[in-house]
């Protein structure tokens, strides 16, 4: 992948490769660099490489290795990484570094060459837009990959937090690969740079235009709306544009202020709080969030109108694969569905939902009642999860997960290698209506950015810098009314919320309760992994699950977690660390 010479065919220029027969004599799948000059599709080609291997995972994954979730399934990576012995510098299953620099290197080859590229002989204006819109998605696609990269394999060395080497140009048999890391600011500085470069480049966001409504510098060429529509327009829908890049850069700056990675001083809280209000901006603040976001995945009636070219919805930012399968149920859907139960939400998960009335389970205001536990829960434990008794499936069949179940497969711990471990079956981004006997697919809609996601950012950033109850970086809202609102979509806290009022007061409390609300609303979406690193949180925290016997419940051990401190960064690879004497290990990792 670092050579010049790289192989295309049979990946993503698939009408090229399909043709293979009308050349005399057959094309090699070797194709120059230089065929990008004189062919757009090579050119996109090249670029649709880093598009093909954006890490974006639409089960969950990660969350398994935390104390949200374990998996029945003994061979999982993930599980087989929590023992403390798996997760190696051999055996990484959060390895990024080579599928990221070989993006990085696509996306490199292809920014050289785009402005050389012949991209429409029917207009320099067309010409023109097609460039852009290609260039602005590599610099975005760079500064993601770059990101992944660094999230994955940051690192402290001998007290000083290092980043990953950066690649701004493209590598062949002549370059000096023996390449020392960058700083994390460094790593992070380069980020947003690519970002920033990018928006000069896409739209705000994809639509048609009319005549009269072209963008000057397209104008000054003749250009016209048509044209400006076939580059810009709303089929264009789903690559990245400017209201994607904002949510990046919010991201990528939480991820900086944040404790494990604040040494640095690459990002503080108040500018992380400043990028998260910027891309909340796209959907008016907290009066422009999503009555239904929270539920986005089991919406049917929004996931089977939608067509490619829409509008994403309110509570998107970024969509992922929009299309028919039965997958994830396959998956996860209890056996007595024909699933195979794979993910297994934690006792410890539940237990973090609140009651209806906002109180945590374990305040004496709550009303938890022990002998009912899952009565007059927060709406979304029961949306996110399967308690025992509730149904599930395209038949509304209930679920028996009682330890005591001999008439079903559902019941915990049976000999089935298919049946929960921890009394609970996922039930988050599943839909609830699809029938495995026969199976039949249903659409799907995957979700890469959440704008819940990047409210819950603001909330984080903003108290931590200010308070809870500041308006911090241009926003006009606060941590507080961020919490609330979600909190009051979700049927949580009631009308005045006391518990939120008492969190209110207290820069601690409330920072206890955004991460909670943060689990919560995003729990199976892959994120808890990487929350618990970069707060420096408990990685040990043993996963626990529920062992109900005539009608009693008795929490009980599931799996025990044995993180090393060295783990809250992951290891550089072994054989590149091997390979190269300029680049050092992260701490800890042999």
């Amino acid at each position: 992948m670092k050579l010049k010479n790289i192989i295309l065919f049979g990946t993503v220029t698939l009408a090229l490769a399909a043709c293979d027969d009308l050349f005399e004599p057959a094309l090699e799948n070797n194709q120059d660099i230089s065929q990008m000059y004189t062919d757009p599709q090579f050119a996109r080609g090249i670029m649709d490489n880093a598009n093909l291997v954006l890490p974006y995972d639409e089960s969950p994954t990660t969350e398994l290795a935390t104390d949200n979730a374990v998996s029945n399934d003994n061979s999982n990576n993930y599980k087989r990484m929590t023992d403390g012995t798996y997760w190696t510098s051999q055996t990484n299953p959060i390895n990024q570094w080579e599928t990221r620099y070989h993006a990085i290197q696509y996306l490199n080859l292809f920014l050289e060459g785009a402005d050389q590229v012949a991209w429409d002989y029917s207009s320099e204006a067309l010409s023109e837009m097609h460039k852009d819109n290609y260039k602005g998605n590599a610099y975005a696609l760079r500064g993601l990959h770059f990101f992944y990269l660094l999230r994955a394999h940051c690192g402290m060395v001998g007290g000083q937090l290092l980043g990953v080497p950066i690649h701004l140009s493209s590598e062949d048999a002549a370059s000096d690969f023996n390449q020392p890391r960058n700083t994390f600011k460094e790593c992070i500085d380069q980020i947003m740079a690519d970002f920033d470069e990018a928006l000069k480049y896409l739209p705000q966001e994809y639509g048609d235009i009319s005549e009269g409504a072209v963008p000057a510098k397209y104008a000054q060429m003749g250009g016209t709306a048509d044209e400006y529509n076939r580059a810009f327009g709303k089929l264009q829908r789903g690559k990245i544009d400017g209201r994607m890049i904002a949510a990046f850069k919010a991201q990528v700056a939480l991820f900086a202020a944040s404790p494990a990675y604040a040494s640095a001083g690459a990002m503080t809280y108040e500018q992380a709080a400043q990028y998260a209000a910027a891309s909340l901006k796209n959907v008016g603040g907290v009066a422009g969030m999503d009555p239904d976001g929270w539920r986005w995945f089991n919406n049917t009636a929004m996931i089977e109108s939608f067509a490619f070219d829409n509008p994403d919805p309110a509570e998107i930012c970024w969509r992922g694969t929009v299309g028919d399968s039965h997958s994830l149920e396959d998956d996860n859907y209890p056996p007595s569905l024909l699933g195979n139960g794979r993910v297994n939400p934690t006792q410890n998960l539940v237990d973090a939902f609140p009651m209806a009335n906002g109180y945590p389970i374990s305040d004496p205001k709550s009303g938890f009642d022990a002998s009912n536990p899952y009565e007059n829960r927060d709406p979304r434990l029961k949306a996110y999860i399967v308690v025992n008794g509730d149904p599930i499936g395209a038949n509304n069949t209930p679920i028996n997960t009682a330890a005591d179940n001999t008439e079903t497969l559902d019941g915990l711990n049976r000999e089935n290698g298919k049946s929960t471990t921890t009394g609970y079956y996922l039930r988050k981004l599943l839909r609830d209506d699809v029938n495995l006997n026969p199976a039949a697919n249903k659409r799907h809609f995957a979700a890469r950015i959440r704008y819940t996601e990047i409210f819950l950012a603001y909330a984080e950033a903003a108290n931590e810098a200010q308070g809870p109850k500041a308006n911090v970086g241009g926003a006009n809202f606060s941590a507080y009314d961020v919490i609330k609102a979600l909190r009051q979509r979700a049927g949580v806290g009631g009308k005045d919320d006391p518990y939120l009022e008492a969190c209110a007061q207290d820069k601690e409390k409330m920072r206890e309760l955004i991460r909670n609300e943060r689990r919560l609303e995003l729990c199976f979406e892959n994120h808890r992994f990487w929350d618990l690193r970069r707060w420096n949180a408990n990685l040990n925290e043993t996963a626990k699950g529920v062992s109900i016997t005539k009608n009693n419940y008795n929490t009980i051990d599931v799996e025990t977690r044995n993180y090393k401190d060295y783990m809250y960064f992951g290891p550089i690879p072994y054989s590149e660390v091997k390979k190269w004497n300029n680049l050092s290990q992260n701490d800890g990792w042999k």
